[in-house]
């Protein structure tokens, strides 16, 4: 039994047609499946939570296989319902603006392709995950029964500050519901990203890495912390990101004039931005994060409060992924 859930608002309307498209394969064979519709923020947390909850109190044998049709944000929230993560098995079809998990992995571009892959896939691959502590938090957007929780999972990256910030942008641009719909969504975060560079503010940052190493910046513009090699719709920005080294591979971006940021953020399209003075690469198992003032901060795109202090850990081969 595979377990179905779909977000029908993905892409701005898009992810319903993609699922219109794939549930007569599954009606024309004989797999047996039940589909869910997610309805608002928090809701497909809330589906994998109940889906969970009933696999426990079955026998300990049983495995729940969720196939998760939405963008990186969907496959963020499905994350964070799962209570045993030895007993769940996740599939992915990409229908959002960026699905940089999807870029990162090659996926081909037929969501049937892709869902006979899930269909095929004999043994899960082990994938890592990355985990978000939350040491104050401020200004929440979605809270779950009315607090933030302190710990957020992500699949594909974390980040404090300027990419942040334009997530927290794009996830309420009428701009961005106009470009989806004739197909050019990702223009979206480019154009964000050039809108928060001209108003970052000078903010200084404190890094911890598991090594023991510290590092202080006077002035930064963001940290990422990735699981896999993209994020904010193709930029490239740890070209060397390793989904099962146990690792967070860490973009740096701190004390670089404005001027040349505009000259360095193409490059990160084609992973070539570590070529810029300011901007630095570090690989850790864990980093704790202190900035001087509250910034937004993203879990897979998804923002949901403002912090001046995190930790980000990697959970090693944490995540069965069908493939």
């Amino acid at each position: 039994m595979y377990y179905i859930i779909v977000n029908p608002a993905s892409k701005s309307g898009k992810g319903i047609k993609i699922w219109s498209q794939i549930q007569p394969v599954l009606d024309g064979s004989e797999i047996k499946y039940r589909v869910f519709f997610s309805r608002e923020a928090g809701h497909v947390i809330r589906l994998v939570q109940e889906l969970s909850a009933s696999l426990l109190k079955s026998a300990q044998s049983s495995v729940l296989k969720l196939i998760i049709l939405g963008g990186d944000g969907t496959l963020n929230e499905a994350l964070q319902g799962i209570s045993d993560f030895d007993r769940v098995q996740v599939g992915y079809i990409p229908t959002g603006s960026s699905n940089d998990m999807a870029r990162d992995l090659k996926f081909p571009s037929d969501p049937a392709l892709i869902l006979k892959r899930i269909l095929d896939c004999k043994e899960p691959v082990r994938m890592d995950i990355g985990c978000l502590t939350y040491h104050n938090s401020s200004c929440c957007l979605w809270q779950n029964n009315g607090k933030l929780p302190k710990q957020r999972y992500f699949a594909v990256s974390s980040g404090i500050g300027f990419d942040a910030a334009v997530c927290e942008e794009a996830l309420t641009s009428k701009f961005k519901r106009v470009l989806n719909k004739i197909g050019l969504g990702k223009l979206t975060y480019l154009a964000i990203a050039l809108k928060q560079l001209i108003m970052a503010k000078k903010i200084s940052c404190d890094l911890t890495l598991s090594d023991g190493r510290r590092l202080h910046m006077p002035k930064f513009l963001f940290v990422a912390g990735m699981i896999h090699q993209y994020e904010g719709g193709g930029f490239k920005f740890c070209p060397d990101a390793n989904f099962h080294d146990g690792l967070i591979d860490v973009c740096v971006i701190g004390n670089i004039p404005k001027w040349l940021i505009f000259l360095a953020l193409p490059t990160a399209f084609i992973g070539e931005h570590y070529r810029f003075r300011g901007i630095d690469r570090y690989l850790a198992s864990r980093i704790h994060i202190e900035v001087s003032s509250p910034l937004w901060i993203h879990t897979d795109g998804e923002v949901s409060a403002k912090s001046s202090s995190i930790t980000l850990t990697c959970e090693k081969e944490k995540l069965h992924f069908l493939m």
